[in-house]
């Protein structure tokens, strides 16, 4: 099994991040624009349909708000995965801020680079979007 880690940093609050990040529904909008362009809830999850065309549904798994962390699960993928396993926590930074730290664990190994690569982007778009946030408070 693989896993992957990205992290992603922001002057956000935690309380910020957070909220956008439980918002299962709004990734589209919130979280990650561009990078998912469609969510739609379904029951026990969402559906997400990324920029690339590639339709996900994942069951969330867990949604604590004491540990700010969300874990989901995906299905239907067209990478042929046989197991995927993703959390996002966020945690809050001593200079201030937040660091979002989104995992994911990943069979077989050799869906890695794709999963991987999706990351990275997916990570662009979220230090982005939580870049404006971070403005927006300040205003």
């Amino acid at each position: 099994m693989t896993s992957i880690a990205v992290e992603i940093s922001t002057d956000a609050s935690p309380a910020a991040v957070w909220d956008a990040v439980r918002d299962i529904g709004a990734l589209h909008t919130r979280l990650v624009p561009g990078f998912v362009v469609a969510t739609e809830l379904v029951p026990g999850g969402r559906r997400v349909t990324f920029g690339n065309g590639m339709v996900v549904e994942e069951p969330i798994v867990s949604l604590n708000d004491e540990l700010r962390r969300l874990v989901w699960t995906a299905k239907g993928s067209s990478l042929g995965l046989a197991h995927y396993n993703a959390a996002a926590q966020v945690y809050p930074r001593e200079i201030g801020g937040s660091r979002v730290v989104w995992t994911a664990d990943i069979l077989p190994d050799e869906a890695a680079v794709p999963i991987g690569t999706m990351m990275r982007e997916g990570a662009i778009a979220m230090n982005t979007a939580l870049t404006e946030l971070a403005q927006a408070s300040r205003i």
